[in-house]
């Protein structure tokens, strides 16, 4: 997704909402450096222990974070990221709409911390609110795309929403 879509750069400030266990956290940290700056924000603790210096991770339920508390590392983001999915129950309509609710926190996060000319990306569970959120993201974004990585299911309902150059 990365190298098709250049998001992360040495340097950046990065915000992951639902970073735990740790993957993108690692990944992101990498490709950003020293120079950069990534949070990650989960309700679950970190499985990936060592955190090299430019990487915070602060246990909080982001759905009811008070995400003023990130402008005591960065005033804004270059980017913001959400992994957040809910617990599934296997009724895929009930799951996307848990789902939405999740992409649209991880969205209202985005607008108010996010500079201008900042990316997002968001994974969420197709679903009937998926066209509304689309047309949200383009309110915000200049480019707004969903994105399957070749990696999902081909059932799978699970995309990834790109939204690049906060307005």
């Amino acid at each position: 997704m990365d190298k098709r879509y250049h998001l992360f750069k040495k340097g950046n400030k990065v915000l992951d909402l639902g970073a735990s266990p740790g993957s993108w956290l690692q990944y992101i940290a990498k490709v950003v450096e020293k120079k950069g700056l990534v949070l990650g924000i989960d309700i679950n603790p970190l499985k990936w222990v060592t955190l090299p210096s430019h990487v915070r991770f602060w246990q909080r339920d982001v759905l009811k974070w008070e995400q003023e508390e990130a402008r005591v590392l960065a005033p804004f983001f270059d980017v913001v990221v959400s992994d957040l999915a809910p617990l599934t129950t296997g009724n895929k309509d009930g799951d996307a709409y848990r789902s939405f609710k999740l992409a649209e926190r991880a969205l209202n996060i985005a607008h108010d911390l996010l500079k201008p000319g900042g990316h997002f990306v968001c994974k969420l569970f197709e679903g009937k609110e998926t066209k509304g959120f689309l047309i949200e993201c383009k309110k915000i974004f200049s480019f707004v795309k969903l994105f399957k990585p070749e990696s999902s299911r081909p059932k799978s309902r699970e995309v990834f929403l790109i939204g690049l150059k906060k307005k």
